[in-house]
């Protein structure tokens, strides 16, 4: 029976993505990447999302400390096989290691985005405190 994946991840997705994400962040703190871009930052792994049959792990990155976030990124995929193979112990119940693929994580930045306009004074005025909308339909 095929289930639809346009309802989201499944259970089995949201665990594995989250034992990935800490035997991630847990390699890459050790420091065992040899890379001056990746060496001089700290990454931080937000969450980890894994494809329906747990062969392809996108991790969400955010570098602290970088000057060239994307950079830090493109230096990640470039050791994408060797920190496969540092997180293999980590992980060895899984049946098959998933290939990780590294994205910037921005959702920090939208957060901020959104934080920003409703601080604004055009939406504050809209949202007001309520009073002055039912005097005014009276």
């Amino acid at each position: 029976m095929s289930r639809s994946t346009q309802s989201g991840p499944s259970q089995r997705m949201l665990r594995v993505g989250e034992q990935v994400r800490h035997a991630l962040s847990e390699t890459l703190q050790r420091g065992e990447i040899i890379d001056p871009v990746i060496e001089n930052s700290v990454v931080s792994v937000s969450e980890v999302r894994m494809s329906p049959d747990l062969k392809i792990a996108t991790a969400f990155v955010s570098p602290l400390g970088a000057g060239d976030d994307s950079a830090v990124v493109e230096a990640l995929n470039r050791h994408a096989k060797f920190i496969r193979g540092r997180v293999s112990g980590a992980l060895r119940q899984m049946k098959y290691m998933p290939e990780f693929r590294f994205r910037l994580d921005t959702s920090f930045d939208n957060f901020a985005k959104i934080n920003d306009l409703l601080r604004s004074p055009e939406v504050a005025r809209d949202l007001g405190d309520g009073k002055n909308n039912d005097k005014d339909e009276n």
